[in-house]
């Protein structure tokens, strides 16, 4: 288990464990028996676990998606993926490190990955953009995508970004429309396509490399066209009311599920991916390949109206008839 920063929900288990590890150290020095001590806390320990995280909040599963040391684009790259070859630049900006891609191999096969990465420092993250990317990062993923088309490879993206960046220079670049741009060309790319949200799913910036046959989540993952905290300060005019927020919003991945806007929850390890990151590394290349192999032998024609068809039938109406 990797050495975490317990969230607030999860204190009642570091305290157990600390009387556990006490109890250890004891009996260690003074040659003492407490099993029977120590069992019954870590009887305890193992159901206060279960309670806790079979029992997530949307809200909960945000902070858990947002973990500094929650495995990156790159950690997933790192442990589910082979030979990867990073590929830069949009051909018209520069490049944008916020967007990484490149060929590599899943399972044997060559596939074009691409994704938003984090920092977990402040050096990292300012050359990241804290995995906001600007309008070259799209035109690079597009970039790469239609290279995957023109060698009739599939493309895996990972999403994980609060959203594209909103500075002042991104709009002179046109981010609003170099989404757009993404989202109607991914819809007529002629190979496979799996987008995995594997931590924050924020509106456009989630959605430019979010088109695709099979859409997927990570357990304690959100995906959201806004979020909690914006919702709250829009709805209810202050941001205390996140937790309200995140419920109202349906943005948990069981959730999503339901409603039939992904396509396969991707369990993560006993109280989330940042306790385990190859784990959690080998569950996602286990999903994916799984849908992978399942997308291969669809008709190109086939493909893109299956595509066109998922996203059309998004969203329920009402029709109360004219007035």
């Amino acid at each position: 288990m990797m050495i975490t920063e317990p969230l607030e929900f999860e204190k009642p288990i570091v305290n157990l464990e600390c009387q556990l590890t006490e109890l250890r150290d004891r009996a260690a020095d003074s040659d003492i028996d407490m099993s029977s001590e120590m069992k019954r806390i870590e009887d305890k320990l193992t159901k206060t676990k279960t309670d806790i995280y079979r029992n997530l909040s949307s809200w909960q599963r945000v902070q858990i998606a947002r973990h500094t040391q929650r495995p990156f684009m790159l950690d997933y790259v790192e442990h589910s993926f082979d030979d990867f070859l990073e590929l830069h630049g949009d051909r018209h900006i520069g490049d944008d490190e916020a967007m990484p891609g490149g060929f590599a191999y899943l399972e044997g096969r060559r596939v074009i990955v691409i994704g938003h990465q984090k920092g977990r420092d402040t050096k990292e993250n300012l050359r990241r953009n804290f995995g906001s990317a600007h309008p070259e990062g799209y035109r690079k993923a597009l970039r790469l995508m239609r290279m995957a088309e023109k060698f009739q490879v599939p493309i895996v993206t990972l999403i994980d970004t609060p959203g594209a960046y909103p500075g002042i220079g991104a709009e002179e670049r046109n981010i609003a429309e170099a989404i757009a741009f993404n989202l109607r060309e991914m819809m007529t790319l002629t190979v496979p396509i799996i987008a995995v949200v594997i931590g924050e799913g924020g509106s456009g910036g989630a959605l430019g490399i979010g088109i695709a046959d099979r859409v997927l989540m990570m357990e304690n993952a959100y995906y959201s066209v806004i979020s909690p905290e914006g919702c709250a300060a829009i709805l209810w005019k202050d941001r205390k009311y996140a937790t309200e927020a995140a419920q109202a919003l349906k943005l948990s991945a069981s959730d999503l599920l339901d409603l039939k806007i992904i396509d396969e929850v991707i369990p993560e390890p006993m109280g989330g991916a940042h306790h385990d990151h190859v784990g959690s590394a080998n569950n996602l290349k286990t999903t994916v390949n799984k849908h992978l192999i399942e997308l291969e032998g669809v008709p190109t024609d086939d493909l893109l109206n299956l595509r066109y068809d998922k996203f059309r039938k998004f969203g329920k109406f009402k029709d109360r008839g004219r007035r």
